[in-house]
């Protein structure tokens, strides 16, 4: 039966082939349909694998197997083999009479036959507030930050904005207090929510191999002890000459007067921070000024930890930015609505995620139908598909239509779109096609004609300029100073020579 399984692998990778290729050639309108198709081709390449590397075992064939049946089939009698296997395939099915066969021609269909409802992989990928894949929802690990010691207390919008940034003035967290379980869990719990939706929202990219990269550029960053927040400060040594920069070690400080300094040992918080900072000493029972020569203890190991998230944190924001930039305008556009107005628009995207679902035989007059607008007005489609309102249509004056000839009597509507074309490529193209260079002076000139008389009168002035700086005759008079001819004769007539 090692054959027969061969030839099932490699019906099973055309397959797989094909019903990608399906699905590439799609186009969907939706972002959740076009979601669902890019894990479909994910699921498919994931089992291309697999099962290419169950063909190639067989084809190794490391323990003679394969190899055994060709030469039984080969070489024995045919008809006694056939047979054999058939009583094999009888005697399977009648212990498992009800074992359902497998039909690869229907396993990788895009819509089920029969009019079966489709289930969509991404439906309960997402929460209501991430819209599938288009917005964060960091409302739970802001509630988490707000409760961490001594950080600055932001708004929802304002930890968008620095969600990503661990030194001051928005995280104003000590690097002690950072080695807190508290701290960790907080980190920890950022990284892996913005981990788990890139992988949710990319799942054709190779998010491995660039979740490795940033692993070693950590890596090399914190070797090189440049990671910013965690590098090791070497304390300024005892016998530094007056006017040197002095630090504390207890305060993670820097002072340039050595008065400040010695006032400052006396302060609460110079003393609470040298008894932590003993305490942790005696934790990890070495003394952190000699980390380097002794090798990593167990807190300098801690912090790696968590400047490790932190730095993957910082990569992945960096990484998603324009999620990021639309999570904070879709929250801003939230807060100022009404509940009745978010709720309907929470109906409205999931009625427009089921309309968009194929339903079966019936699917594409449903979805034709959808698609009918009603728009009597001719009024310009928003983002979303629909007409904008008439308020602003007639706001930025979009009813009034502006001809350009040189543009081959294209209409521009509105006036915005009318200054805006004048740098565009079609009319700097109209304007060269009539042998126009310089196309800043020719501004509001839409008329052939006018542009071509605005043309000639620019290029006889300057042949005239040409001229006139070429026929300039100069004069002297007796006392051996030179003046154009002009002046020379005027002067001359006066009698001021």
């Amino acid at each position: 039966m090692i054959i027969e399984e061969q030839r099932f692998l490699h019906e099973d990778l055309e397959r797989l082939e094909q019903a990608i290729s399906d699905r590439v050639a799609e186009d969907p309108r939706h972002v959740r349909e076009r979601l669902n198709r890019d894990h479909q081709i994910a699921g498919f390449l994931d089992r291309i694998q697999d099962q290419s590397k169950r063909l190639l075992d067989i084809y190794k064939d490391a323990d003679g197997s394969r190899s055994k049946e060709i030469q039984t089939i080969s070489t024995g009698e045919p008809l006694k083999e056939f047979y054999s296997q058939l009583a094999d395939i009888k005697s399977f099915h009648q212990k498992y009479p009800n074992e359902p066969v497998e039909n690869l021609e229907r396993a990788y269909k895009k819509a089920p036959a029969d009019g079966e409802p489709t289930i969509s992989e991404v439906d309960n990928m997402f929460t209501g507030e991430e819209a599938f894949g288009r917005f964060f929802d960091l409302t739970t690990i802001h509630e988490e930050y707000l409760n961490l010691p001594g950080i600055k207390r932001l708004s929802y919008l304002q930890y968008l904005d620095a969600f990503d940034t661990f030194t001051p003035p928005f995280c104003n967290v000590k690097r002690a207090d950072k080695l807190t379980d508290h701290y960790f869990g907080y980190v920890r719990q950022l990284s892996d929510y913005l981990e788990s939706f890139m992988r949710r929202t990319r799942p054709l990219e190779n998010l491995d191999k660039l979740f490795a990269s940033f692993d070693e550029d950590f890596a090399k960053a914190w070797e090189d002890n440049d990671v910013k927040g965690w590098a090791l400060e070497i304390p300024a040594p005892s016998n530094a000459p007056a006017g040197d920069i002095i630090w504390c070690p207890d305060c993670e400080k820097e002072f340039k007067n050595e008065n400040v300094h010695k006032a400052h040992l006396t302060g609460k918080k110079h003393i609470r921070a040298a008894e932590a900072r003993k305490a942790r000493q005696a934790e990890t029972g070495e003394d952190e000024n000699d980390t380097a020569r002794k090798g990593p203890s167990t807190m300098r190991l801690k912090e790696r930890a968590i400047a490790d998230r932190e730095y993957r944190v910082k990569r992945l924001a960096a990484a998603m930015s324009q999620e990021r930039s639309d999570t904070r305008v879709n929250v801003e556009r939230r807060q100022g609505m009404t509940e009745r107005e978010r709720q309907m628009e929470l109906d409205a995207i999931f009625a427009e995620s089921s309309s968009t679902a194929p339903q079966g035989g019936d699917s594409d007059s449903e979805s034709d139908g959808d698609e009918k607008i009603y728009n009597p007005l001719k009024l310009p489609l928003a983002w979303d598909g629909k007409p904008i309102p008439f308020w602003l249509y007639k706001l930025h004056g979009l009813g009034v239509e502006f001809r350009c000839e040189i543009c081959g009597n294209y209409v521009y509507m509105g006036r915005r779109a009318f200054d805006k074309h004048f740098n565009e490529a079609r009319h700097i193209y109209g304007l060269k096609c009539l042998g126009i260079t310089n196309t800043t002076l020719f501004r509001e000139i839409t008329d052939i004609a006018d542009a071509e008389k605005l043309w000639d009168k620019i290029t006889r002035d300057k042949k005239k300029d040409k001229i006139n700086e070429g026929s300039v005759v100069q004069m002297e008079d007796g006392n051996g100073n030179v003046m154009p001819e002009k002046v020379y004769y005027d002067l001359q007539k006066q009698g001021l020579l």
